[in-house]
């Protein structure tokens, strides 16, 4: 679809630049030829005859028409490299109806690698792919934090770490299992922070059972690597 677009507005920028170049040349000789059998001095298509002090003659109309054709030109040659750019500027991925341009993820990738180098721009893209479906999802349910981080982290909040309870025997069972690494602590010295370490472990663990469902009632369609071999 984007080799058929870039022949369309190939064809499109030729045939009209021919079109109107061959116009702006043929009205070039009709206004030399009428120059060479006029009295008037000749008019440059940049000067108004009016300006001059006498009527606009047919020569100076003529002109007129010649300033036209360059103007039209003008706004071709602008209107096919806004065109162009608009087709540079590839969509890597959509999300329903929403797009994720080529530009946005390169701008993301670039801020991402300085953090973490061995990082792809699939990853990135996927994770691009995944904070749009829950601030889609955190709108909703009309979440009232206005910066995008601040508003996943009350989502999540919300929808995932309120119903995560870590029961004793878990806690127990961890340092049992893990008691060379805690020297000679006891149990109740280590519970708070094995505790929160189980409840993250439990978050991340949902978070992928739910972005999966999110992924899965949505319309996502990936176009980075179709990008890639063109």
């Amino acid at each position: 679809m984007l080799l058929i677009l870039k022949d369309i507005k190939r064809y499109v920028k030729s045939a009209i630049l021919s079109f109107w170049s061959e116009r702006l040349l043929a009205e070039i000789r009709i206004g030399l030829g009428q120059n060479l059998s006029s009295k008037q001095p000749p008019l440059s298509p940049f000067t108004k005859g009016e300006s001059e002090g006498f009527l606009p003659s047919g020569n100076d109309k003529h002109w007129n028409r010649v300033r036209y054709v360059l103007f039209v030109i003008f706004v071709c040659m602008a209107y096919t490299s806004s065109l162009s750019a608009g087709i540079k500027d590839r969509v890597a991925a959509y999300v329903d109806n929403t797009a994720i341009t080529l530009s946005e993820l390169e701008k993301k990738y670039a801020e991402t690698v300085l953090v973490t180098p061995a990082v792809t721009r699939e990853e990135v893209l996927d994770t691009m792919i995944n904070r749009l479906l829950f601030v889609r999802e955190a709108r909703k349910i009309r979440l009232k934090s206005e910066l995008e981080d601040a508003l996943l982290k009350e989502y999540v909040d919300l929808k995932i770490r309120a119903f995560i309870r870590i029961k004793d025997e878990e806690i127990r069972t961890f340092f049992d299992t893990h008691a060379s690494d805690f020297l000679e602590k006891e149990l109740d010295e280590m519970r708070e922070d094995i505790e929160n370490y189980l409840i993250e472990q439990e978050v991340n663990k949902r978070l992928k059972e739910h972005i999966a469902e999110l992924r899965n009632n949505a319309c996502v369609k990936i176009q980075l690597n179709r990008q890639n071999q063109e």
